[in-house]
């Protein structure tokens, strides 16, 4: 792998991917959430086919559009999930190339995907947990992953019905796929597919038994959950370990293995 900066600084960062008819460009929005920014990934020529165009910013959004005229057009847009940072440009994205469709699980889009939906040479891949609309795509031994695995760090599962068994069960179906490279939606590339799974589903699974240890010692208030199962959090990153709090919070509820009088987080969306 590759990155280089393009001729505008604020465009992108460029992401060459070995072997592969993909590039992406690096959205300049970095943060606590965004790491280093926003990753969309062009995929082929001929028509080319868009995934997560990022944030409706103008100079990057003139660098997607002028890498998708050079590859023959754009084919759709594939969003892996709605949240802003990922589906804020495509607006802006089909000013230019007015005839595309938009293709995600959910939304007023023009193509509704689902595990296993093919859309030009992707397919889809259910990875719900941090949004419940999550996709992975996965094409020619690349997935596509969004933020359901990203080059760096983790992320946080937004609570909800079965959200973390949901999202445990996409990441072993991910691997199932054996790819040889993940393409994730903030970070670096991930040359070694199946050990970077297998390590966010121990990790999971850990930060639940550090929770089950916290709880069988009596903490029952949501900074003492925190403070003992998120000891290793980042104060800029508390909220988000709050909802991922919630999250495993529910999964245990569900299993039968949460205790009385456990104090659930107060969430605003």
């Amino acid at each position: 792998m590759s990155e280089s900066l393009s001729q505008d600084p604020r465009a992108s960062v460029r992401i060459t991917v070995p072997g592969a008819d993909v590039v992406g460009l690096r959205a300049d929005n970095p943060g606590p959430f965004t790491l280093s920014g926003t990753n969309s990934w062009i995929v082929g020529h001929n028509p080319a086919w868009l995934i997560d165009p990022g944030p409706a910013l103008e100079p990057r959004v003139r660098a997607l559009g002028d890498e998708i005229q050079a590859r023959g057009g754009l084919g759709a847009i594939a969003l892996t999930h709605d949240h802003a940072d990922h589906s804020e440009a495509v607006a802006l994205v089909r000013r230019r190339f007015p005839g595309a469709w938009v293709a995600a699980s959910r939304g007023a889009v023009g193509i509704h995907l689902a595990d296993g939906s093919r859309l030009g040479p992707l397919e889809a891949v259910a990875t719900p947990g941090h949004a419940p609309d999550h996709l992975a795509f996965v094409h020619d031994g690349l997935a596509f992953t969004g933020d359901a695995v990203l080059g760096e760090g983790s992320v946080f599962i937004a609570p909800g019905p079965g959200a973390l068994a949901g999202y445990l069960e996409g990441l072993e179906r991910l691997r199932r796929r054996r790819c040889s490279l993940l393409c994730p939606g903030h970070g670096p590339l991930v040359e070694d597919p199946d050990g970077k799974l297998g390590e966010y589903i121990a990790h999971r699974l850990e930060r639940e038994r550090k929770l089950l240890d916290a709880l069988a010692g009596g903490a029952r208030t949501v900074d003492e959950m925190l403070g003992l199962a998120w000891s290793d959090a980042p104060a800029a990153l508390r909220p988000a370990a709050t909802w991922t709090l919630a999250a495993h919070l529910d999964k245990l509820e569900d299993e039968g293995r949460l205790p009385p009088g456990v104090e659930r987080p107060a969430l605003s969306s």
